[in-house]
């Protein structure tokens, strides 16, 4: 019943984390929300039994990887985005069509999806056998995305970095001030 219960809390905080990462209206804030919704996912990993999977929530996501986006919005020098009042036909169209994809979905998922339940700590969790997964069944998935980490970074530095043959603007001295 607790587990439970702070199961659905920490499913509202991702929740609330979630949608103010959208709301924000400034990168940095968006940032720390999803902090918010990676701590949060976190102690859901741990609720469930995967201890390993919390701590490397933790460390890898809501740390390493948060510093580098945050690194790349400084980076970029982000200000505050522009609200605009968006397109008619985007709120005709997309409104509807996001109600009906998302019920397709998941009417597809509940109905077809051959899932039953499982019980907490019924899946591997243990280090050795994560790394076992992890390095030899999904080797190349993890390698991908490594390498789409490098090209975000390499991204960042390029569109940061002056365009070539730009001068840095030159300092003139103060005028001299006329004697009264």
């Amino acid at each position: 019943m607790v587990h439970t219960v702070l199961f659905t809390i920490f499913a509202l905080i991702a929740v609330a984390g979630a949608v103010n990462l959208i709301a924000q209206r400034h990168p940095i804030n968006s940032a720390l929300s999803l902090i918010v919704v990676m701590a949060s996912l976190a102690v859901e990993y741990l609720l469930l039994g995967a201890e390993f999977l919390a701590v490397i929530q933790v460390i890898i996501y809501a740390g390493a990887i948060m510093v580098l986006f945050v690194f790349t919005i400084m980076l970029l020098n982000a200000g505050e985005e522009e609200r605009t009042q968006g397109s008619r036909v985007a709120l005709l169209l997309g409104v509807p069509g996001l109600v009906i994809g998302g019920g397709t979905l998941a009417w597809l998922l509940f109905r077809h999806s051959g899932t039953g339940a499982v019980a907490a700590g019924a899946l591997p969790g243990f280090p050795k056998e994560i790394g076992r997964l992890l390095f030899r069944d999904f080797l190349l998935p993890f390698e991908v995305t490594s390498v789409l980490i490098l090209i975000a970074i390499m991204g960042a530095v390029v569109l940061a970095s002056p365009p070539k043959g730009a001068q840095e603007p030159i300092e003139l001295p103060p005028a001299p001030q006329g004697e009264e």
